[in-house]
């Protein structure tokens, strides 16, 4: 009876909730995405976690020195800190049954290895080397989340008791006894690296079962990838981005894909970014239905009270109550449902993005057109760029741009002094495809509401363009003359599908200018005869995956295809060369070096959305629906 009033309950609380991941359709997803082994944890990508039992098996390496010893339980990719662990990671599945790194610290230079069988982990330590100084392995074991269960030790095993399930932990090395000196609080074993170490659960396999486990794992991997043909290395390398950052996120009890663990690490253990995160869902789309759904839906969910996606949703509570960043979410879920047609998934997101969408017009116009800004609101957490021109360059996505520099923010109007023609395009691509979504939902008057925003935004942008130039041009609101600061966004306009058509073609002209964006390596977040381009050093000319996927958007959008194509093959080259090179997928890249870890960069080696620059090869081969069709012609 007890069971059946709280089910009763938790519907109830469900069908009153005005959040998205209440829906029936988002539990079950969610319910399905939160089971078996993982590295779920984000504090460790050598952690294994069991969901839904939250038991964990944590592998952390213990160096001996003659004075001194040093102790690495949390393992992450990308650390710059003095004496940091260096991870190469190699492929993960989405799923986790197939999972490979190489790690570097002190005196460890191993590779680790994991795979499932049926319901089963096993992981494989193989040193390349064994240190001159001897090296424990720890084999720690976790209940985490506060989730019950009891973890005991016996004479060769580990030992967990969850609800329903007994898990056994096994190791094919000889367990140490003689350290009581770790600052350990569970049971553990300890086992010296002087060899091949193998560990399984379930039950005890030696060294070849675990070997042969893993084979069949990773051979399965290379199997589904060569369907991809010449795209097969990129089909791992972009599976491979996503699945080291997927984890689960106890707050809300779901699995999300993040932008990079380092990020969450600092921001409270996780965060979702404002236009971040709706590329990674489309990059999802690739792999699992269930995925690029349930991102969605986790975005849309953490929307302000002021109706905004912010421009990051952190784990410790605080959001950018102030600011938001590129709308892109209409236009990405659109093409998500033309992967997936769902109409439950429409329905569910349309009233998030048209409040979204309304947003904008109501705090961001700038003198008839968009511009960013920050809005003056309650700061909870003190976040002391409220209101200031940073903020604004934040909301842009493109934080310390050129474009910006030298405009005022002006605190009357909120917003830079500068009418943003990517922002402007963006938006009026953002009301198009609602507009298509309100009409497959039968949404007539909403419909209206949109086709009339785009309409009268798209005439506005009239007065951007420079007949002599041949391109839109930002404008200075403050001295009533356009900037010449010029970034990738100047082929935005093409995504609005403004008109006339002859603007479009003087418009790619600037993609095959080489004083400007054309080159071996490309696009250039700044114009190659910007001051600032030389400096490469954030959005001042290093090369960006948002930048490149909006602009390969917008070029497929006027069906300029030899563009489009050659876009999408130089910035394959850009993340599979540095994934080959050094396993990275990185946040930025050089436009002189065509590297991720160029010293004259600021860039997360390892982070999400770098997946976008192999996407696009993805899209030319028509594993995606074409981004140029609409869902439903409006007029």
């Amino acid at each position: 009876m007890f069971i059946r009033i709280a089910f009763l309950f938790l519907t109830i609380s469900l069908l009153f909730s005005d959040s998205p991941r209440s829906s029936p359709e988002y539990q079950k997803i969610q319910h399905r995405l939160k089971q078996g082994w993982n590295t779920w944890n984000t504090r460790s990508v050598a952690q294994h976690v069991l969901l839904p039992q939250g038991f964990s098996l944590n592998i952390a390496f213990k160096q001996h020195y003659f004075l001194e010893e040093k102790y690495l339980r949390e393992i992450l990719i990308g650390r710059r800190t003095d004496n940091a662990e260096y991870v190469r990671p190699g492929p993960h599945t989405l799923d986790g049954s197939y999972t490979s790194l190489e790690l570097n610290w002190e005196e460890v230079d191993t590779r680790i290895n994991s795979a499932h069988i049926g319901d089963d982990l096993v992981i494989l330590i193989s040193p390349n080397s064994i240190p001159k100084n001897k090296v424990k392995v720890i084999l720690e074991t976790g209940m985490l989340w506060n989730r019950k269960g009891t973890l005991h030790r016996d004479k060769k095993s580990l030992i967990a008791r969850t609800p329903g399930k007994l898990i056994k932990i096994y190791t094919t090395a000889d367990i140490v006894d003689d350290d009581p000196y770790f600052d350990i609080n569970t049971p553990y074993l300890s086992i010296w690296l002087d060899g091949e170490i193998g560990i399984s659960t379930g039950k005890f396999r030696s060294l070849d079962e675990i070997k042969a486990a893993i084979r069949k794992q990773k051979n399965s991997l290379y199997n589904e990838s060569d369907k991809y043909g010449a795209l097969a290395d990129a089909y791992v390398a972009i599976q491979t981005g996503i699945a080291w950052n997927l984890i689960y996120e106890p707050k809300y009890d779901r699995v999300v894909s993040t932008v990079g663990r380092l990020w969450n690490e600092e921001y409270g253990g996780y965060c979702l970014f404002g236009w971040d995160n709706f590329f990674l869902s489309y990059v999802c789309g690739l792999f699992s239905k269930d995925l690029a759904y349930s991102n969605i839906i986790d975005h849309l969910d953490g929307k302000t009270d002021d109706g905004f996606i912010p421009n990051d949703n952190r784990g410790n509570g605080s959001k950018s109550f102030d600011r938001s960043q590129p709308p892109v979410g209409s236009i990405m879920v659109k093409e998500i449902y033309k992967m997936y047609p769902s109409d439950w998934f429409l329905e569910l997101a349309f009233d998030y993005l048209l409040d979204w969408n309304r947003w904008w017009e109501k705090d961001r116009v700038n003198e008839g057109l968009l511009s960013y800004g920050s809005t003056p609101t309650e700061n909870p957490f003190n976040e002391p760029v409220f209101g200031t021109r940073t903020a604004a360059g934040y909301e842009s996505g493109m934080d310390d741009s050129p474009m910006y520099e030298g405009v005022p923010y002006n605190k009357d109007k909120k917003t830079f002094e500068l009418q943003d023609v990517g922002l402007n395009s963006l938006y009026i691509a953002d009301c198009k495809a609602l507009a298509e979504m309100a009409s497959i939902l039968g949404k007539s008057d909403k419909k209206k509401e949109l086709l009339d925003r785009a309409n009268k935004f798209l005439s506005n942008m009239n007065n951007l363009w420079d007949d002599e130039a041949g391109i839109f041009f930002n404008y200075r609101t403050d001295l009533g003359t356009h900037s010449e600061r010029l970034s990738p966004t100047i082929f935005y306009p093409l995504l609005a599908d403004i008109k006339p058509e002859k603007r479009a073609i003087r418009i790619v002209d600037y993609f095959y200018n080489a004083d400007k964006f054309y080159g071996k390596w490309m696009l250039p977040s700044t114009a190659r005869d910007d001051p600032s381009f030389k400096r490469q050093r954030y959005w001042k000319g290093a090369i960006w995956p948002p930048l490149n996927f909006l602009t390969y958007l917008s070029l497929r959008k006027v069906r300029q295809y030899n563009a489009s194509a050659e876009l999408s093959e130089k910035s394959m080259s850009l993340f599979i060369e540095e994934w080959f090179r050094k396993g990275f997928v990185s946040e930025n890249y050089s436009s002189i070096t065509g590297t991720g870890d160029d010293v004259s960069l600021s860039s997360d080696r390892f982070h999400s959305w770098g997946t976008l620059f192999g996407i696009m090869g993805f899209i030319e081969k028509g594993y995606f629906p074409r981004p140029e069709t609409v869902l439903i012609e409006l007029e």
